[in-house]
């Protein structure tokens, strides 16, 4: 059986890890999603807005999503970024129940604000 070893290192602190797989586990691969956060066509936690407003709204869409009981810890992880007004979701959700829900609670926790979802269900491409 051929076992591939990978390490990786951290600079400052220590921080070795060593994994080992054989043939048949593959390793996840996030390059091309990678790629697509560093390029300016999504939005990432760093676009957040400090505004007051914006603010208010990343925290009442947050609050409403946590507060619901019939969502996974996945849907709860999800982003939230506010700019201008402009709600983005992003990330992954278990079932596309799920999403709507999540969709559905953003809209009435800031009403007037423009939502776009760019929730994944899990599995989905």
């Amino acid at each position: 059986m051929k076992q591939t070893l990978i390490t990786l290192a951290c600079s400052g602190a220590l921080c070795l890890t060593t994994l080992a797989a054989d043939d048949t586990t593959a390793l996840p691969d996030n390059t091309a999603k990678n790629q697509r956060d560093r390029s300016s066509q999504t939005k990432t936690s760093g676009d957040q807005s400090n505004s007051p407003a914006d603010l208010k709204i990343t925290a009442a869409i947050r609050r409403a999503v946590m507060k619901d009981g019939g969502l996974s810890m996945t849907a709860k992880n999800i982003k939230i970024i506010t700019a201008g007004g402009l709600v983005t979701l992003r990330g992954p959700v278990k079932t596309a129940e799920e999403k709507t829900k999540i969709d559905q609670l953003a809209k009435s926790a800031a009403p007037g604000a423009k939502i776009d979802d760019q929730l994944e269900v899990k599995g989905s491409k």
